[in-house]
């Protein structure tokens, strides 16, 4: 499996993140079938990288409230 290119990713915060500079995470848009998520923190750290139908499901989940 090759490495997604993720320069020039533009990356969106998560909407739960606050100013305090608490835990948040952003992912970006525009890579076709996978979502990368990274630590806003950190971010020129490592990214994960998620199936698009896992992603969908996770974010299901945690708006189900698990």
């Amino acid at each position: 499996m090759s490495r997604l290119d993720l320069n020039g990713a533009v990356w969106r915060k998560s909407s739960y993140s606050n100013q305090e500079g608490g835990n948040c995470v952003e992912v970006a848009a525009g890579f076709p079938g996978v979502v990368p998520v990274r630590d806003s923190k950190a971010p020129h750290g490592p990214a994960l990288v998620f199936g698009a139908g896992s992603w969908a499901a996770f974010i299901a989940e945690v708006q189900a409230g698990w």
